[in-house]
């Protein structure tokens, strides 16, 4: 498997992951996502960081 072509296969589970809460249970999402939108920057930033810490690791381990 080419090297784009992971890229690529990567970028769609991102974005059938992504869909899946607002398709299963957008009233939790509506609400998960109106929460975000009150938190300061730098918290943002902060869960930004874990979330790419957290995918660094997880492809190290793989």
């Amino acid at each position: 498997m080419e090297r784009g072509e992971s890229l690529g296969m990567a970028l769609a589970m991102v974005l059938i992951l992504e869909g899946l809460l607002p398709l299963l249970a957008p009233q939790q999402w509506r609400r998960m996502f109106t929460q975000l939108l009150q938190l300061r920057d730098g918290q943002l930033r902060f869960c930004g960081l874990l979330c790419i810490a957290a995918g660094a690791i997880t492809l190290f381990w793989l």
